[in-house]
């Protein structure tokens, strides 16, 4: 366990000052579709307006609604400065900051970090590829310090130790970029009408003589 110093009031000022600075100054990011198909990530709305740009989830859509069976002072908290753990697979430090957040009694939201445009995505909100990295608001946290976390934690007014209702259940982690559905597949092309069929001839007329018309007689 990492060893951290208590914070003095100066620090825990300057924490809570950074915290709300960056909670205003926190930027989001952009999916943006161009009119070719090609997909790239930005912090800026696209100039082309043929574009197609869909905000990308980040830490600041934590919904509020998820924290509504918080205790009063727990949710005001995580409303205020929520926390969203980003984290990847095979990661040891990722596992050692889930376990403080969650033996603390932290409410947060994990955003997994494996596809391409999850990559590309989070180069794009944090800078960087290392995991894991957090955000308390609109904080940054790059990598795993235990006490650098917890002084963080404790600026942001989050209990020393867990406030959670019994019955309160972690969300489970979820993609960093929303995995949309498989578009359905073109329906199929109507069959071709059939050829319209030949019209029978007239049966042809019997000039000669027959059983019922021994004369061969024409009207």
């Amino acid at each position: 366990m990492n060893m951290h110093k208590p914070l003095t009031a100066p620090l825990l000022a300057t924490l809570l000052m950074t915290l709300a600075c960056a909670s205003v100054q926190a930027q989001g990011v952009y999916r943006i579709v161009g009119p070719d198909g090609k997909v790239t990530f930005s912090d800026r709305p696209p100039a082309d307006a043929n574009a197609n740009a869909q905000p990308a989830r980040t830490a600041n859509e934590t919904p509020a609604i998820a924290n509504g069976a918080l205790p009063y002072e727990l949710r005001q908290v995580a409303n205020r400065f929520p926390v969203t753990l980003y984290t990847g697979n095979d990661c040891p430090p990722c596992t050692s900051a889930r376990n403080l957040l969650t033996s603390r009694g932290v409410p947060f939201t994990e955003r997994t970090v494996s596809s391409n445009e999850d990559i590309a995505a989070f180069q794009r909100l944090s800078g960087g590829t290392g995991l894991p990295f957090g955000t308390i608001g609109g904080q940054q946290l790059a990598g795993f310090s235990e006490g650098e976390w917890v002084q963080y934690l404790d600026a942001a007014g989050y209990p020393k130790q867990s406030a959670l209702p019994r019955n309160y259940r972690q969300p489970a982690p979820t993609p960093l970029v929303a995995v949309k559905a498989a578009e359905p597949a073109a329906a199929a092309s109507a069959p071709a009408p059939a050829a319209p069929s030949r019209a029978r001839p007239p049966a042809p007329v019997n000039d000669g003589p027959s059983p019922s018309n021994p004369a061969g007689i024409r009207f």
